[in-house]
């Protein structure tokens, strides 16, 4: 299968990687100088050459405050018959976009990213394949999802965003509090470090992608949930009550089987 990737930034060059051995790739990025670390695919430097290439599916993998961008930029060079897919972790106007671009579409989200994941071992990591997607689309994201050893859930778009509102929100909200709040230690324990680690690979993160993720209209939910457990164990604090504290840590064990 002829496959265009837009955008080579991390995920775009490691699907680059992936797909290269068993597929013909190029990729196109309007930074000319990040395909410089792109290896064994056609490289792009204008939207004419996508026309000439006619790919038969375009995976759009740039940042996500650009995807719309990147689409719309790309569709006049498409043949009818390409389907278009999204990476995308944020979803917002995507399913409008599918709706009216005059192409059949597949939208998945590799729930794992280049911070934290081990790009090399996939078998602990989860993939959403959105279901009103093309069959088509489905199923080459499907094999591809399989052969990487994810595991793989097939949702709506409403599905897609209450599990990121819960999945992604809760721990990026308790990260940011964290580092809110945070000074410099000069004797650091086992698990201040591992908090620590987390936060600096989060802040690592583009700064919209954050924006929107917590912009999600159903983390203020998963907010209210939060504050309302923090309010309830910091009177238990104040109280010094152990009774309390045992019935609150038995819940918290519970919550993590």
């Amino acid at each position: 299968m002829k496959i265009l990737i837009m955008g080579a930034g991390k995920m775009g060059t490691f699907f680059s990687d992936v797909l290269s051995a068993d597929h013909e790739v190029a990729i196109y990025d309007v930074d000319h100088e990040r395909l410089r670390f792109t290896f064994n695919v056609l490289r792009f430097t204008s939207l004419e050459e996508v026309e000439q290439f006619e790919p038969q599916l375009l995976i759009n993998a740039v940042t996500v405050k650009y995807t719309l961008d990147a689409f719309r930029s790309v569709l006049p060079y498409l043949p009818a018959s390409c389907i278009i897919s999204d990476i995308a972790s944020v979803k917002n106007g995507l399913p409008e976009y599918y709706r009216t671009c005059g192409h059949a579409f597949v939208s998945t989200h590799p729930m794992f990213g280049p911070t934290f994941a081990s790009l090399s071992n996939l078998s602990s990591e989860n993939a959403i394949i959105i279901s009103e997607s093309d069959h088509l689309g489905k199923v080459f994201f499907r094999d591809l999802y399989t052969q990487l050893h994810l595991n793989i859930r097939e949702y709506t778009f409403e599905e897609h965003d209450e599990t990121i509102a819960f999945s992604l929100s809760i721990p990026f909200a308790s990260t940011l509090v964290f580092g809110s709040v945070m000074k410099h230690q000069d004797a650091p324990g086992t698990t201040f470090k591992r908090h620590m680690a987390i936060a600096h690979g989060l802040m690592s993160e583009d700064d919209y992608l954050l924006q929107e993720i917590l912009f999600n209209p159903l983390t203020i939910h998963q907010l209210d949930r939060i504050k309302e457990r923090l309010t309830e164990l910091q009177n238990i604090i104040a109280r010094r009550d152990g009774n309390a504290m045992k019935a609150f840590l038995d819940q918290v064990r519970a919550n993590l089987k």
